[in-house]
């Protein structure tokens, strides 16, 4: 990030900021503008540090949603367990007891 900040507010060109941070590759800094959200031009309108700030924020809102996603299953779950237990106790009754529990279809007048 400081690779990129350092690019986009000074005249220094990419081969001599690879020097001076030592490392490769010939995409790297537009790898990096791009990760960050940045345009390819130095007079980019949002400022990494903007981009950094938006990123974590979209991971706690993920985060949570997540979470929230979890939570759902795990009731769905209980919910279909459920059903399924008082599906079984209605067949049980109609069975043993002979009493009609559900609603028929075609209700008389």
């Amino acid at each position: 990030m400081r690779v990129v900040q350092e690019y986009l507010t000074s005249e220094i060109s990419q081969e001599e900021l690879k020097k001076k941070y030592d490392f490769g590759g010939s995409q790297n800094i537009y790898r990096w503008m791009s990760k960050f959200g940045l345009s390819k031009e130095k007079e980019s309108l949002k400022t990494p540090s903007e981009s950094m700030i938006n990123e974590k924020e979209k991971t706690i809102e993920e985060q949570e949603l997540e979470i929230k996603v979890k939570q759902l299953e795990e009731e769905l779950r209980r919910e279909k367990f459920k059903t399924m237990a008082l599906n079984t106790m209605i067949d049980i009754a109609e069975s043993e007891l002979k009493i009609d529990i559900r609603k028929k279809s075609g209700a008389k007048r």
